[in-house]
């Protein structure tokens, strides 16, 4: 984060009254997106809705066979989930991203990763007068877990942003929701060591490790478990990952954690009490998904053919792509505020994300998903050549 010049945010320091929750919470930001919504839908060859990065492609069919072949399940499944479960994943780690070290005692299988994301700081027992940091662009949901637990937060790219303040917790995103960045090893290595100094709790959100668009291996995104980056200990580190992308399973909500065994520790015993618990079918598809590879190769194909195209439409129809090195987004501008772009677009019948939504930093920005059919993509190409 040292070496990142973008926006910061400020510290903010939640109420400490009696407030409803919903109360306390920022204000749902797509709720904002609805009149543009309805222009966008209102064109005649119907809407191109590249504002939100859910799959549309079919579900593996060797996840599903999996589901199906688990179907029967009627007694309860544990919190730390089956010892299937989280080999499946430490293989998966280190079978395609160099993972070593990790322990069936450092993977927690959770319901989706953005419930997890949300409820992190509550459950690391993080509150009233602590902080909570995370990245100048993010993804709402830190925020969010900062708030819930009644901790301040403080969105920015710069280490010496905190100050004489220490945080408790501090999020990082590569590749990044929104800006599609993936930080380099060098950068990753500095936030791990300026975090055990302190003895901050590292934690890095990967869902988009496996949607990388270089042919390059050294621009590959690296996980905070990689040797490489923690030196070989995963003291004071976590990463979140995420099936919904990579294999097309966000109805399915398989997710988990892995790092540090004694964090994963003090979150099972948390969610324990709370009966948080994946359903034994998931557990079954999430081991068929990470066992399989050729599924992902497979979609990462179409991805990439998508993004292509889109890309290409964007930059002709005047627009700047910035980052985008990965995930399944362009973050793209004009340099002009961001709503004047969405109301440009949603006149054409193109939905898109304001980038506001993501922080200060981006409000000249729009994200744009590339998750729609090859259909509504290349009718969204063809609409911006104009």
């Amino acid at each position: 984060m040292t070496d990142l010049p973008m926006a910061e945010g400020v510290v903010r320091r939640p109420s400490r009254d009696h407030r409803k929750v919903s109360q306390r919470l920022p204000d749902f930001p797509w709720d904002k997106l609805a009149t543009y919504a309805e222009t966008a839908r209102a064109h005649a060859d119907g809407v191109c809705d590249l504002s939100v990065g859910t799959p549309v492609d079919p579900t593996p069919a060797v996840v599903q066979d999996a589901l199906r072949a688990a179907a029967d399940s009627p007694g309860y499944p544990t919190t730390i989930g089956l010892e299937e479960t989280r080999q499946a994943a430490i293989d998966w780690l280190g079978r395609r991203h160099g993972v070593t070290g990790l322990g069936l005692d450092g993977v927690l299988p959770v319901i989706g990763s953005k419930e997890l994301i949300g409820s992190m700081a509550v459950h690391l027992g993080i509150g009233p007068g602590d902080l909570v940091g995370y990245p100048a662009l993010a993804y709402p949901t830190y925020e969010v877990g900062a708030a819930l637990a009644g901790a301040d937060s403080l969105a920015t790219d710069s280490l010496t942003a905190f100050g004489p303040r220490t945080p408790r917790l501090l999020w990082l995103n590569s590749p990044a929701n929104p800006s599609g960045r993936v930080l380099p090893l060098e950068h990753l290595r500095k936030v791990v060591d300026w975090c055990r100094e302190r003895g901050t709790i590292l934690v890095s959100d990967e869902c988009y490790i496996e949607c990388a668009w270089s042919d390059d291996p050294a621009d590959a995104p690296l996980s905070i478990l990689d040797p490489r980056v923690n030196g070989g200990s995963l003291d004071g580190v976590l990463a979140v990952h995420s099936l919904s992308k990579r294999s097309n399973l966000a109805g399915y909500r398989c997710a988990f954690l892995a790092g540090d065994p004694a964090l994963v520790g003090e979150l099972l015993a948390v969610r324990k009490n709370l009966g948080l618990q994946m359903p034994g079918p998931q557990q079954r598809a999430m081991i068929a998904a990470l066992d399989d590879d050729a599924h992902v190769e497979e979609q990462h194909a179409r991805y990439a053919a998508r993004r292509t195209l889109l890309r290409g439409a964007l930059e002709a129809a005047g627009f700047t792509i910035d980052h985008s090195e990965a995930s399944l987004y362009l973050w793209a501008t004009r340099g002009e505020d961001c709503w004047t772009t969405v109301a440009d677009l949603a006149a054409q019948g193109i939905l898109v994300a304001p980038g506001e939504f993501y922080g200060a930093a981006g409000r000249r920005h729009v994200r744009v998903a590339f998750t729609a059919t090859d259909e509504r993509i290349a009718a969204a190409a063809h609409r911006l050549a104009g």
